[in-house]
Parts: structure tokens; C-alpha cells; sequence
């Protein structure tokens, strides 16, 4: 059995059972489980939605403050530490982890939503245009990857260059000393699996629905619940042979691919749609974003009706914190040798620049036509989002090769996302060692396609979405904690000097 799992019990053990439960009872629950999805959902935005904004906005100031103060020069792994990975896969990895699908699912249809039901009253039409692409860009941008970059960044330290277990307990040492090792730990590590895995779950149910709406754009395949259910199965096949490669192969080769593939689409949309129109739009809207950065990034909604926030930016933020074990560990595996200043200012600067100027290809084309003929696109994509791709590319020559590549991307973002994911829980259920036995990675990549299939039966997205929220709520105050206490521990390595006796050095050592 140990050839096949090599697990920590009190983490494995629970972890599966709490999420076996889980999916039966989505699946047999009913209308009562559908109920209880809605109405927990509704209870959590509308009475934490401020505090997710002020976690949010105050992971912004921490990361810029780690990369600009003294403690910048720290090489995470020691001195001598050098990369495992080139820049250019390190860049592939972490920004086809951290927001594939999403991307893909809502470059469209959120800039055209934002721009029919704007949040802020905007009776200029252009100026409604970059305000619906700000806000786009606040959902997925700085704030976004300041979330993993703050988990990533302690992740990397304590296993790194403490050499403490590569698991999310590590990072609470210094506020918790040894108890880490017992229950306490423990149970941070059982929700650092179940919000991973809940996170997984909704960007695999968006990247489902997307898929089958494009087959049924292409070859008329019915796009309902057995179409997803079959291409979670497919992809869930696809994803457990590449995490049985391990990290240096399959999920690299995956990653890179990715980013391959994505900067061929975005170059194709780019010269096929005005060119010079969208480096103007990227230009100003990029600009404006950071002239209203404080506005933006602390609009809660006051004094009005909260229906809009609950549903876009608290739902991100609770999305994008529940996914950020996943992400964050992701991003500290593949970031030793980096230095503290290195590692945040390419997670926050380099995926956040290229995803506001893919968002300006694909949402700023899309309100250009929008704008053109009132409707063409809104009217479909508010009545369904995941079409939403696909009718804007049938507007451009060439659709059906565009579209058959955008499902294709998509598939290949859920495998990267489903087996980073495995390898990610993997570590987690092991106690922290890098390489789980290949038994153990196929069982995950397996759970996490049932978990995606159960909330989609159990209650569609909005099960998913209640699901990310309620576990992004518990992590937020995770995170909190992990700020502090990676503080504490900057500091003291920052005051520690090294001893210059060989005696006195040994005398540490024991």
C-alpha cells in the first residue's frame, strides 16, 4: 500500500471523508441541498462583503511593502539557491494556474455586462465602456494576484528557506510554535484541501459549460447537464495522465503549451479585429484603472442596492481566496532561488499587464461592436454567459477556426488547473513532501472531478459559487494570520546575524 499512497492520516483521512459526504449529499440532496445553497450564499455577501474588501486591499499594500522594504534581497531557499524553472516557464506555469478559464469564460461576457447593467451611474457611453473594462480589470487584476501572492510568498519562505514541511500549517510557526505539528495544524490543512478543491470545482464547472456551449455552437451538440458532466469526465482522464508525469513534465509542458497557444489567439484577434483601436483602449483603460485604483478597489456599494457587488467582486474575491492554497502553493513550488522582491513583482505586475491587455483584445472588441449595434451581443450573453466567446468571434472571419481553438484552450487550462490542483492536495494530504506516490495523485485528480460533477448536479453554479464563497470566507481570516505571522518571521531573519566562530556556529546548530 505505502508504494501506491503515502499519506499523513489525521489530514488525509478526514479531508476524504468530509468530501465523499459532500458529494453525495449534493447529488441526493435535491431541492432542499439547492435551497441551502442560495441562502448561504446570500448570507455571506451580504454581511462579509466589506470585510472581504478590506482583506483584498490590504494584501495590496503587504506585497508591495515586501517587495520594496529591506527584506526584498532574501533569496527564498538561501543564498545559493538558483531557480528550478526559466523565467519565461516560470511565467507559464503560474499565470495558467492562476487564472486560465476565467479568462476565457468572462473576457466577453463580463466587460458586456458590466456595460448594459453598469454598477456606478455613467450616462456617456464611452466612458460606460471603461468604466465595464475597470472593473473587469479590478476583478483580475492587482487585487487578484495579491491574494496568491501573499499565500504563495509564505508558502515558498517556511518551505524553502525554513525547511518546514511544504503544507499550509508551516506557515504558522512563528505565532504557533510546535502546535503546528498537532490537531490545530491539522485542521488548517483539512480546509486548505476542501477550499482547494471547491475552488477546482466552480473554475472546472465554468470551463465545462463554456465547452459545451461551444460544441453546440459548432456541431449542434445539446450543451445541457449530460454534455458538462461527460466533459468533466473526459478532461478529469485527460488531467490524471498528465499529474502521473509529475510537475517537471506533464504539468510544465502543459503550462507552457498554454501560454503558447494563448499568445497565438490573442495575436490572431489582435490584427484580425482594429488593432489600433485596442492599444488605444488598453492605453486609456489601464490608465484609468490606476487613477481610480483607491475608488475601485473599495467601491462596497454603499447606500445603494448591494444585488451587484454580492454578485461580481465579493464572489471574486471569496473565489479567488478559496482557490488561493491552490494557486499559492502552486506558485511557491515553482519559485524557489527567486528573490522576495523578484517573486512579487513577477506575480503581481506580469500577469496582471498581460491579462488587462487581453481583456482589452477580447472585452474592448466586444464593446466595440456592442457599441456599433446596441445589442448584437448583450442580448444573447445576458440570457447566457458561457456563449458568450463564441458570438463575439462569429462577428470575425475565420469563426469556426477560432472558435474550435478557443474550446481547445479551454480544455487544455481545465487539465492544467485539474492536475496543478492534484499535485497541489497531493503535497497537503502528504504532510508536506513534495512528491506523492502516483496512487495517491490519481486518486485527487479523480475526487476532483466528482466534486465538480456533485456541485453541478446538486445546484449548478450557483452550488459552486456558494461553495467558493463559504470556504473563501473561513480562508480569509487564514490569511490574515499568515500575513502576521510571515512578518514576524521576515523580521527576526532580517535582525539574525550569522555567527562567526565555528564553535558558536555548531553550538546553534544543536
Amino acid at each position: 500500500m505505502k508504494k501506491y499512497f503515502d499519506v499523513y492520516p489525521r489530514v488525509f483521512y478526514p479531508s476524504l471523508v468530509f468530501i465523499i459526504a459532500f458529494v453525495f449529499l449534493a447529488i441526493l440532496g435535491g431541492d432542499p441541498i439547492r435551497e441551502f445553497f442560495k441562502t448561504t450564499s446570500t448570507l455571506v455577501t451580504s454581511y462579509t462583503g466589506w470585510l472581504f474588501i478590506i482583506g483584498v486591499n490590504l494584501f495590496v499594500v503587504i506585497c508591495l511593502f515586501f517587495a520594496f522594504s529591506k527584506y526584498g534581497k532574501h533569496r527564498l531557499g538561501g543564498k545559493r539557491a538558483k531557480p528550478e524553472f526559466s523565467t519565461f516557464s516560470w511565467f507559464a506555469m503560474l499565470f495558467s494556474a492562476g487564472m486560465g478559464i476565467g479568462l476565457l469564460y468572462f473576457s466577453v461576457s463580463e466587460p458586456i455586462t458590466h456595460f448594459v447593467q453598469p454598477p456606478l451611474p455613467e450616462p456617456n457611453v464611452k466612458d460606460r465602456a471603461i468604466q465595464a473594462l475597470n472593473f473587469t480589470f479590478l476583478h483580475y487584476g492587482l487585487h487578484a494576484w495579491a491574494i496568491y501572492c501573499v499565500v504563495g510568498l509564505s508558502l515558498a519562505y517556511y518551505g524553502f528557506s525554513k525547511k518546514l514541511p511544504f503544507s499550509l500549517r508551516s506557515i504558522f510557526f512563528p505565532v504557533m510554535g510546535r502546535k503546528i505539528f498537532g490537531r490545530t495544524g491539522d485542521y488548517i490543512d483539512i480546509l486548505a484541501v476542501v477550499a482547494t478543491l471547491f475552488g477546482l470545482a466552480t473554475s472546472l464547472g465554468f470551463g465545462a459549460r463554456q465547452i459545451a456551449s461551444g460544441l453546440n455552437y459548432l456541431f449542434d451538440i445539446p450543451s445541457g447537464q449530460i454534455t458538462q458532466i461527460t466533459i468533466i469526465v473526459i478532461i478529469t482522464l485527460i488531467a490524471t495522465i498528465s499529474v502521473v508525469t509529475g510537475l517537471k513534465k506533464g504539468v510544465r509542458f502543459l503550462s507552457r503549451l498554454n501560454l503558447f497557444i494563448a499568445l497565438i489567439f490573442l495575436t490572431g484577434m489582435f490584427f484580425i479585429s482594429d488593432a489600433l483601436s485596442i492599444l488605444q483602449v488598453f492605453v486609456e483603460s489601464t490608465g484609468r484603472y490606476f487613477d481610480r485604483f483607491i475608488e475601485l478597489g473599495t467601491f462596497s456599494s454603499a447606500y445603494v442596492d448591494n444585488d451587484w457587488q454580492n454578485n461580481w467582486s465579493v464572489f471574486y474575491w471569496a473565489w479567488w481566496i478559496a482557490w488561493s492554497p491552490f494557486v499559492g502553493m502552486f506558485i511557491a513550488r515553482v519559485s524557489k532561488g527567486r528573490t522576495v522582491r523578484e517573486f512579487v513583482l513577477g506575480v503581481l505586475l506580469v500577469p496582471t499587464l498581460m491579462t488587462f491587455f487581453w481583456m482589452s483584445v477580447f472585452g474592448g472588441s466586444a464593446l466595440g461592436l456592442e457599441m456599433e449595434t446596441p445589442g448584437l451581443l448583450s442580448d444573447i450573453i445576458l440570457e447566457d454567459s458561457s456563449t458568450s466567446l463564441f458570438v463575439f468571434l462569429k462577428e470575425f472571419p475565420l469563426s469556426a477556426l477560432t472558435s474550435f481553438l478557443g474550446i481547445f484552450m479551454v480544455a487544455v487550462f481545465f487539465v492544467t488547473s485539474s492536475d496543478s490542483g492534484s499535485l497541489v492536495i497531493d503535497s497537503i494530504t502528504a504532510g508536506g513532501k513534495l512528491d506523492a506516490p502516483v496512487g495517491q495523485r490519481i486518486l485527487w485528480a479523480l475526487i476532483e472531478g466528482a466534486v465538480a460533477i456533485a456541485l453541478l448536479v446538486g445546484g449548478g453554479l450557483s452550488a459552486m459559487q456558494t461553495a467558493s464563497v463559504s470556504t473563501g470566507i473561513l480562508f480569509l481570516f487564514v490569511i490574515f494570520i499568515m500575513v502576521y505571522s510571515l512578518l514576524k518571521s521576515l523580521k527576526r531573519h532580517r535582525q539574525f546575524k550569522a555567527p562567526r566562530k565555528k564553535k558558536e556556529a555548531q553550538r546553534l546548530r544543536d
